[in-house]
């Protein structure tokens, strides 16, 4: 074995924690991107950092509000990164690659008139992370995973 394989090493699991968005429930949206950005202060990290991470749980919990009819969120942070994978039930998306581009949108009149559904969305949770991965499949749901790497953890 190679010693300096890390490749299989178990990763150190600092804090797991699992919240729910309720898709269509705009009354309660912004709550887990709020509940996200608290852990992330009260343990001391980079505000900078908070603010990137609480943007796009945010984004990405909206469109579960929108589009979807329920998802669970993981938080999971390591020494090394922050992971926020948003997982729903929903109508997922057709074309993931138009979905990127910014100004695109399948939000109704209705969410457009409360403020929603301008069409950054997932341009913005890819802009404010390190990595994003999207996996739909229509009719199923949509998968994001998003990474952030941290630089100086507060609890070492």
């Amino acid at each position: 074995m190679d010693a300096g394989n890390t490749r299989n090493a178990p990763v150190e699991v600092l804090l797991k924690q699992e919240l729910y968005i309720n898709g269509n429930d705009f009354a309660s949206a912004g709550m887990v991107s709020t509940e996200v950005k608290s852990i992330l202060k009260k343990i001391g990290f980079d505000p900078v950092l908070v603010r990137r991470v609480a943007i796009s749980t945010y984004e990405g919990e909206m469109n579960v509000v929108m589009h979807a009819n329920r998802a669970k969120v993981c938080l999971s942070i390591t020494p090394e990164v922050i992971v926020v994978i948003i997982d729903d039930e929903g109508k997922g998306i057709p074309n993931v690659d138009l979905a990127m581009q910014e100004g695109f949108s399948t939000a109704t009149e209705e969410m457009r008139a409360m403020g929603f559904g301008s069409g950054m969305g997932l341009p913005n949770i890819k802009r404010n992370s390190d990595e994003l991965s999207i996996k739909s499949q229509v009719g199923i749901g949509t998968r994001l995973e998003i990474r952030f790497f941290i630089q100086n953890i507060p609890f070492s």
